[in-house]
């Protein structure tokens, strides 16, 4: 017996994260939790297929889970995940299809995830911005960030800019390098995690441990950021949580962490990713950090527990 299965995609290293983040705050709310994970599907060329395979294998493991522990609630983790489920469940999500499967790259997706989300007992968005962009005006939801905390102290920040592209072309890490090139002074480094990079200053680490990419952001003093499109941004909330400087192009989805840089100091958002850098390397604004940290309480483990526990439980276990 459990009293709530999540079922997780986990296509994403982020995602699995974000999903063991999740069953830890339910288990300290006082819930019985058991977390299963889809089955990695072999790699298809377009998008429609490929969240056909992940939702089949999300399906897979849910039915013997059901079938061992009778859970009371099942809470699925993306709609992908909930796409095939058996059984109704509430749904957790950084973003719809809705907004980021447009044309025929959602053409079966969408129409099944409204139907969905529509009869879902609880929907658990990451963001008041992913909500929106579902268009389900009134439906039961509870807004559950991802929670981002410092990693451990600052150290000598002896790295000029990190950024971190797993997905290239998604993270927009050409502009990147272009706009790296344009700014860099010599003796500077730039920091490229989770993707192949080269350049003149600029050394690529590849995919880290989690402790080790964090530890690089105790020692950056930027955080350079160029998406198309951001469906939350959980690694410039970690940037900021670390204490680096924000550096950022606007770009479109429920990009949480674009209003918070915007806020701390407007310069370094902007179109001239170049221009925006040197300024924050060269005339950072006082207090940036200690400002950061005040902004990111909200997304602290306390914060978190604490509306799972007074607002989340309640509606999974009734």
């Amino acid at each position: 017996m459990a009293d709530v299965l999540i079922v997780s995609l986990g296509s994403t290293a982020g995602l699995r994260a974000a999903d063991a983040e999740l069953a830890d705050s339910l288990r300290r709310s006082g819930a019985s939790v058991e977390l299963v994970r889809a089955r990695p599907p072999r790699p298809v060329r377009t998008l429609m297929l490929t969240d056909m395979r992940w939702a089949q294998s999300a399906r897979s493991v849910t039915e013997p889970a059901l079938r061992a522990l009778n859970p009371k609630s099942v809470l699925y983790s993306s709609t992908t995940a909930s796409l095939f489920g058996p059984r109704t469940g509430a749904i957790r999500f950084d973003a719809p299809s809705a907004a980021n499967r447009p044309g025929r790259h959602g053409l079966w997706q969408r129409p099944l995830e409204r139907r969905r989300l529509a009869r879902a007992p609880l929907l658990l968005p990451w963001s008041e911005a992913g909500l929106r962009e579902t268009g389900l005006d009134g439906a039961p939801a509870v807004v559950l960030p991802v929670p981002v905390e410092s990693s451990g102290p600052a150290g000598e920040r002896d790295i000029a800019a990190i950024t971190y592209a797993a997905n290239p072309a998604k993270k927009g890490l050409a502009r990147i390098l272009a706009a790296w090139r344009e700014a860099r002074r010599p003796g500077e480094e730039l920091v490229v995690a989770g993707a192949p990079a080269s350049g003149e200053g600029v050394r690529a680490v590849g995919l880290l441990a989690p402790d080790e990419y964090r530890a690089l952001l105790r020692r950056a003093r930027v955080f350079v950021s160029a998406p198309r499109r951001e469906d939350y941004g959980v690694a410039q909330l970690e940037a900021l949580a670390d204490g680096c400087r924000l550096v950022s192009a606007p770009a479109p989805g429920p990009y949480v962490a674009l209003p918070i840089a915007r806020a701390l100091d407007p310069r370094l958002v902007g179109e001239d990713l170049a221009g925006a850098l040197r300024l924050a390397l060269d005339a950072p604004e006082d207090g940036y950090a200690d400002r950061a940290r005040v902004a990111l309480e909200d997304f602290s483990r306390r914060a978190i527990d604490q509306t799972v526990r007074d607002r989340v439980l309640p509606v999974l276990l009734r």
